[in-house]
């Protein structure tokens, strides 16, 4: 026989197991904006400190560092959307003839095209159905969503910058006497590996943006600007960020000539191996310390649990986890690092303490 015995107490903290599991599943989206908010909050807080630290009331320089970055969001969408708008207008118009020329270009390099019938199948393309009824409201929906979601952020983000002070007063209130030094190294590591990862993303959103325009200006494709902002939203995604920033630019640059898209693909692929193989390791530094296999597989769970959003979160989460691993393992040892001077991307410099 097996006879199991279980405590009233086992049963209310199975139940509280259960019930907290059904809230988490249910208020997941919820938590994924407030995730959020705590990332952007843990790259904007260095700016803020040091603001602070110069005679700036902290609620002043939360927003003068939310409408920096408000302001830049909101300069970079206006100048790409219309060039892209005026892009696809263009794809959509000349798309026959487009496919003619490209069949050319391929027949030239040895391919069979006669099968591929690319003019005929562009021109019979209905675009009128593919932007209107039950699609035109879904994009609605999900832009309308998008919206909410971003300003539900940025409200959060600036709650979290004001309130940081008395939040981390609260959380002390926790700690054991005694532990204080290894919790505050440990927020310290979390600050420095999350908000870095974010601040770094940045360096290397502006170099791709700028080599792009470069490149497409040497070309001589229009609305180069507009694709070198492209560029850097898109190097915002892992591993294929560069990849997708490459496939617009080239796009614009075929209705120019095969010739300068060969141009412009080959030189974004081989800034592409540059920022793998020697940029990002510089910029990033010991920051991530992740092995690309982590890398991969932490992209490829996120965007297969939360799709865009969990592509996004997935190198911060596992850096974060890192963070933890660490901290577990340093609890093993004999000895506990004691809390230092770290160096973090792209923030500003702590002022000297006073003698």
């Amino acid at each position: 026989m097996l006879k199991i015995e279980v405590s009233y107490r086992g049963l209310v903290v199975f139940g509280l197991a259960l019930a907290s599991l059904w809230a988490l599943f249910e208020l997941w989206p919820v938590l994924l904006l407030v995730i959020t908010a705590f990332i952007f909050m843990t790259a904007l807080l260095p700016y803020v400190e040091w603001l602070c630290r110069r005679g700036v009331p902290r609620v002043a320089a939360v927003l003068i560092m939310l409408l920096a970055v408000l302001s830049l969001l909101g300069g970079m969408i206006a100048i790409v959307v219309p060039a892209v708008v005026n892009e696809f207008r263009d794809l959509r118009d000349n798309l026959p003839q487009e496919a003619r020329k490209f069949e050319e270009f391929a027949a030239d390099l040895g391919f069979d095209t006669e099968r591929w019938r690319l003019e005929d199948r562009a021109g019979d393309i209905d675009w009128a159905h593919l932007v209107s009824g039950r699609a035109a409201v879904d994009y609605g929906q999900r832009v309308v969503l998008g919206v909410i979601s971003a300003f539900t952020v940025i409200v959060l983000t600036a709650y979290l910058l004001v309130d940081t002070p008395r939040l981390s007063a609260f959380l002390y209130r926790f700690v054991p006497n005694g532990r204080e030094p290894e919790v505050k190294h440990f927020l310290q590591a979390l600050n420095r590996v999350v908000g870095g990862y974010v601040r770094g993303q940045l360096i290397t959103s502006v170099i791709i943006g700028l080599y792009t325009l470069a490149v497409l200006l040497l070309v001589g494709v229009d609305n180069a600007v507009a694709f070198g902002v492209l560029a850097a939203f898109a190097d915002i995604i892992p591993l294929v960020g560069a990849l997708i920033a490459i496939i617009p630019a080239t796009v614009a640059a075929f209705q120019e000539s095969p010739t300068q898209a060969l141009i412009v693909v080959g030189a974004l692929l081989a800034y592409q191996q540059f920022e793998d193989r020697f940029l990002v390791p510089r910029v990033y530094g010991q920051t991530l310390n992740l092995p690309a296999l982590v890398v991969l597989l932490a992209v490829l769970v996120g965007g297969e649990l939360l799709g865009i959003p969990g592509i996004l979160l997935a190198l911060p989460a596992a850096a974060a986890g890192r963070v933890f691993l660490d901290y577990y393992l340093d609890k093993r040892s004999p000895a506990v690092p004691q809390p230092g001077a770290t160096d973090e991307v792209l923030a500003p410099d702590r002022d000297p303490a006073p003698p």
